[in-house]
């Protein structure tokens, strides 16, 4: 259709990067490009922070579960949902407003509307990469490795560099099961999701030579089931985050 939705159809993870810096004009373009992302009533309550740092790298990989790709990055970015700044300049506020459910869910949205005009403008600059959210596995450590003060979380990583490979794309749900008319149905889903479920089994088949046999509802049950990061309900409260 144009080469914008193109460029958004081509969307995949990416794991290996070549071994060459992104040059700091494209990292200042990325950077500028997520700040004019949507943002509620302008209060941008994000936080970008780049983390270049090898020891600091290896930590953060060793926390996310092992995920070598954080040391390897040319550009790791911490996006982290922000509220201090708020606190501290806002006028006319009451600060208990801050630990509201609602600010928690608006800084949270703020945050993933930035980072992903980031990763878009990464990638029309020749950049791929990978969103990290294992870094959430021990927020306790990482906001202590980061200096982040209350009322500000880091809500995912950002791995970029230039590709040293292009996996095959992931295939997605069909688009009838993720848009309905007027009003919310599941008529026909199951039938759909029962294909897609074997288009996912075939893709995985073929990705690992066999070696995985998984369907999308096995893959995401058990994913789900291994991230459970029951902590962070009290470690949010506890920031003075979505208390309220």
């Amino acid at each position: 259709m144009n080469h914008i939705i193109d460029l958004l159809k081509e969307h995949r993870s990416v794991r290996k990067f070549e071994k060459r810096n992104v040059e700091e004009k494209k990292v200042n373009a990325i950077i500028e490009s997520a700040q004019w992302s949507a943002t509620s009533s302008n209060y941008q309550a994000y936080t970008i922070i780049r983390i270049s740092d090898p020891e600091k790298r290896a930590a953060i990989a060793r926390l996310a579960g092992g995920q070598k790709w954080i040391e390897e990055c040319p550009l790791f970015l911490v996006f982290c949902a922000n509220l201090k700044r708020s606190k501290k300049y806002w006028e006319e506020i009451d600060p208990l407003i801050l630990s509201s459910t609602e600010l928690f869910i608006t800084a949270t949205v703020d945050t993933a509307l930035a980072a992903q005009k980031a990763f878009i403008a990464a990638q029309s600059l020749g950049l791929g990469g990978v969103y990290i959210g294992g870094i959430r596995n021990d927020l306790p450590t990482l906001c202590e490795m980061l200096d982040i003060p209350e009322l500000t979380y880091p809500v995912f990583g950002m791995c970029l560099g230039y590709p040293a490979e292009f996996p095959d794309q992931k295939p997605r749900l069909p688009k009838e099961v993720i848009l309905k008319e007027e009003f919310y149905n599941e008529q026909g889903d199951e039938n759909l999701i029962e294909a897609y479920n074997s288009l996912i089994n075939a893709y995985y088949s073929e990705r690992t030579a066999g070696k995985k046999d998984d369907t999308w509802s096995k893959n995401c049950g058990s994913s789900m089931m291994a991230k459970k990061r029951e902590y962070l309900g009290s470690f949010l409260e506890a920031r003075g985050l979505g208390s309220r």
